[in-house]
C-alpha cells in the first residue's frame, strides 16, 4: 500500500452514519490529491495523527481561501442544524473563479446574504474581481472586536491574520490553523 500525506478536514457531523471529507483534486501537478483522485470506491484509507486547532468560539466572521473552507463546513452544518448559524456569523469566501467554489448551494442555503464570494482571477457578473486586502476588510467588516476564523493557503492565512490584527482585532479572537 502506498503511503500518502495530506491535510484532510472531516466535514460530516458526528451523528452521520458515514465519514465525509472534502479534498480538492489538483490534476495538473503530482502529489497527494492527484493520487487520491485516482482512488476507487472501496479503497482503504488509513487516517492518523488527527489534529486541528480551529474550533468554534462564538459568532464571528469566517474568512476562507479556496479549500480552506473545509474546516468550517462541519461547524456551519452543526450550527445550522441547531438554528444558531444566523444571525451572528458570516462567511467571506475567496476563490480564483466561480468554478472553484466548494458546496456553493449548501453554503448559500445555510448563510443566505451572510455568504460573500470574492473572485481573484475571473470577472463574474455581480461580483468584483479582487483580493481580500486591507481596503476590502475595512469596506466589508465594520466591527473588528468580533471573532475571526481564517483558513486557506499558508500565505493567505498569514496576510489575513496580520491585517485583522492591524485593523484592531485581538490576537485572542483570531482563530486559525497553527
Amino acid at each position: 500500500m502506498e503511503r500518502l500525506s495530506a491535510a484532510l478536514y472531516i466535514t460530516s457531523l458526528n451523528e452521520w452514519p458515514y465519514l465525509e471529507f472534502i479534498i480538492k483534486i489538483y490534476d495538473d501537478h503530482p502529489g497527494v490529491t492527484n493520487q487520491l483522485g485516482k482512488t476507487n470506491a472501496g479503497a482503504e484509507l488509513i487516517l492518523h495523527d488527527v489534529f486541528g486547532t480551529i474550533q468554534y468560539k462564538g459568532p464571528g466572521i469566517f474568512i476562507a481561501g479556496g479549500a480552506g473552507i473545509t474546516p468550517f463546513i462541519a461547524m456551519f452544518r452543526a450550527l445550522y442544524k441547531k438554528k444558531k448559524l444566523i444571525p451572528g456569523n458570516a462567511l467571506i469566501f475567496s476563490n480564483k473563479t466561480a468554478d472553484d467554489i466548494i458546496l456553493k448551494e449548501e453554503l448559500t442555503k445555510m448563510l443566505g446574504p451572510a455568504y460573500i464570494n470574492v473572485f481573484t482571477r475571473q470577472g463574474v457578473i455581480g461580483f468584483r474581481e479582487r483580493r481580500i486586502d486591507r481596503n476590502y476588510l475595512i469596506e466589508t467588516i465594520h466591527d473588528f472586536s468580533r471573532h475571526f476564523y481564517v483558513c486557506g493557503p499558508e500565505i493567505f492565512v498569514k496576510e489575513i491574520v496580520k491585517l485583522l490584527i492591524d485593523l484592531g482585532a485581538s490576537a485572542d479572537t483570531v482563530i486559525f490553523e497553527k
